[in-house]
């Protein structure tokens, strides 16, 4: 007998993903669950807003309307399970969605909602005994959400009481694959290994075509194929085990490097990856390619998991607007920051007047002039650019002014101004992010499933919260006699990616020996030197042996980060890329014989 393998689909990786995903491996029949994941801490700050505009709301409605309704019939007929975080912040509203739907096709499949991980009616409780993880202060006076990132085992539990569809709020997006892999393999909570690869696989197909060959360093290679990009499939062993692979006849591209990028996306210390079910160990992870698309992934290991859930609560801060115009000519990039000055320095004067105060925040960038790149811009002749303003006050009323003075710079600034036909931009309130641990005994989580409620019990004894404390580098020396610079892309690949206030990238050497020159140049110091224009906080590194790399954490380099944040990247996903051009002295013979490009 041939050993048992679970094939799991990842057909969503945000929500506004493409609906053609689903649709891939749905029709691939090559995956027996589908995983879905909609949710990011930006994503659940627009849910709970939707939610208190309509109480029947706070869930992505296109998982109902363009996931359930077209493929609700030929899932039921092909036997494939569905998982997905797609209740947001009201579980229940979603599962009745979804059931409506199947009643009005007739089709018979079992919806179990997770509930549990809204804490909000425990703020008050917790108010003098939390702190912000990242930054140490007390709960903010108004929270309007608070919502834990709970785990795997209520997922197993829902599928083991005979649910196909399972429908969870802020579960761990990894958890959405663990569960199926829990409930089939019957791991236990102190299977720590196997929970961490499983972990480790639904870490790899939760962005979907991240892993396939999506934001790749090397794009040349996966562009002709981004048209019918492929979703990602992880075959799962009992062992934890697993291939990453992608359905027959689709572009893109499974290869060691595609997948070892996505292994490092949103992570930190890669010796303590902290999950609700496992403390992953990342440090050694081999990645293998086994042939064309498929690659192979090993040597996970796990730990006894905290005694905690992470919890993630929003609090209002004031209102906020971003404007956009398009300014082109001769010195095109110095005339749109005039603009953008000018802008905020009448807006201001009229808030003086009328005594609404200064703004909180503003923001000033001026695109295609490489001004996210700070002092590593090459401007250069540039004639066309878009001017970016983006503003955060107290007092909606001044953000209302500032979104009626953008079009007049039309007749009022410079010539060579388009963009504002489409109307003033509008104004959203701000809610900020406020992250804090929580002991998992006081969390109640249940499976809300055909008219029952099964409460769920999970491991809430373990270690502590990991202390991230990077190891001090070994001793490398820079090379030394006959060298050449070359950019840092010439040597490694990596990605970027983003929690809270942070953002991580991590940085692999394409080759070995490109690893010392690295090291011994790509310090914490230097990164935080070249990357000052977008970093305020300490920059850490740590080694990742496994993979021939390491993982950055920039500190503070988001400008708040999610909806808070007036950047026009708040979640750091072009930080690798700007690294890559860093400077590395290598030997010269590197380049003399073809190794590297000079």
């Amino acid at each position: 007998m041939s050993e048992k393998i679970v094939r799991l689909g990842g057909a969503s990786g945000f929500w506004g993903d493409t609906p053609e995903g689903a649709r891939q491996l749905v029709y691939s029949g090559q995956v027996d669950y589908l995983v879905m994941d909609y949710l990011a801490e930006i994503t659940m700050s627009l849910l709970t807003r939707a939610k208190a505009k309509d109480p029947a709301m706070g869930y992505p409605p296109d998982f109902v309307s363009q996931f359930i309704a077209p493929y609700a019939k030929e899932i039921a007929a092909r036997g494939i399970k569905v998982v997905c975080n797609a209740g947001g912040v009201n579980p229940l509203a979603c599962r009745d969605a979804v059931e409506k739907v199947l009643a009005e096709q007739g089709v018979t499949l079992r919806v179990a909602a997770i509930i549990g991980d809204d804490i909000h009616d425990m703020v008050e409780e917790l108010r003098g005994e939390v702190r912000e993880i990242q930054s140490g202060a007390a709960m903010p006076a108004k929270v309007v959400s608070a919502n834990a990132y709970i785990g795997a085992f209520p997922i197993a539990a829902a599928l083991a009481a005979g649910a196909d569809i399972v429908v969870t709020g802020r579960a761990a997006d990894s958890a959405l694959a663990l569960g199926p892999l829990i409930h089939e393999f019957g791991w236990t909570p102190t299977d720590f290994d196997r929970l961490a690869s499983g972990t480790m696989a639904g870490h790899v197909i939760e962005c979907g075509p991240q892993a396939t060959g999506g934001i790749f360093t090397d794009w040349r290679l996966v562009a002709e194929g981004w048209h019918n990009i492929g979703f990602p499939i992880a075959e799962c062993k009992a062992d934890g085990s697993f291939v990453v692979t992608k359905p027959d006849g689709t572009g893109g591209l499974v290869s060691t490097q595609t997948v070892a990028e996505q292994i490092t996306y949103e992570t930190a210390d890669p010796a303590n990856y902290i999950l609700p079910d496992v403390v992953c160990d990342l440090s050694g992870v081999t990645v293998t390619q086994l042939g064309p698309n498929r690659v192979n992934v090993t040597n996970v290991r796990g730990k006894a998991p905290t005694p905690t859930y992470k919890v993630s609560a929003t609090y209002p801060e004031g209102f906020r607007s971003i404007a956009t115009l398009m300014v082109n000519g001769v010195d095109a990039p110095l005339k749109a920051q005039a603009m953008g000055e000018a802008i905020l320095k009448r807006t201001s004067l009229i808030f003086a007047r009328e005594g609404l105060g200064d703004y909180v925040d503003t923001s000033i960038e001026v695109l295609g002039a490489e001004a996210t790149y700070g002092p590593h811009g090459r401007a250069g002749g540039v004639r066309e650019v878009i001017l970016k303003v983006g503003v955060r006050h107290m007092d909606k009323r001044a953000v209302d002014i500032f979104t009626r003075e953008i079009a007049p710079a039309a007749t009022g600034m410079a010539q060579g101004i388009s963009g504002f036909a489409g109307g003033r931009p509008s104004v959203q309130p701000v809610l900020r992010l406020y992250s804090f641990l929580l002991d998992k005994s006081r969390v109640k989580i249940e499976v809300d499933f055909e008219g029952k409620r099964i409460p769920i019990s999970v491991m809430t004894e373990g270690q502590a919260v990991p202390g991230y404390q990077p190891k001090p580098a070994a001793p490398v020396s820079a090379p030394t006699g006959d060298v050449m610079t070359v950019p840092l892309i010439q040597l490694a690949h990596g990605r970027s990616g983003d929690k809270g206030n942070l953002s991580n990238i991590a940085i692999l050497a394409r080759k070995p020996e490109y690893l010392a020159p690295i090291a011994a140049q790509l310090t914490p110091e230097a990164v935080k030197q070249y990357m000052a224009h977008v970093v305020e906080g300490a920059v850490e590194r740590y080694d990742w042996p496994g993979l021939n790399g390491f993982n950055f954490i920039l500190n503070q380099s988001l400008g708040g980060g999610g909806v808070a944040s007036l950047r026009y990247d708040p979640q750091g996903k072009a930080h690798a890329q700007m690294l890559m051009d860093f400077p590395v002295k290598v030997p010269a013979g590197w380049v003399k014989d073809g190794a590297v490009s000079g």
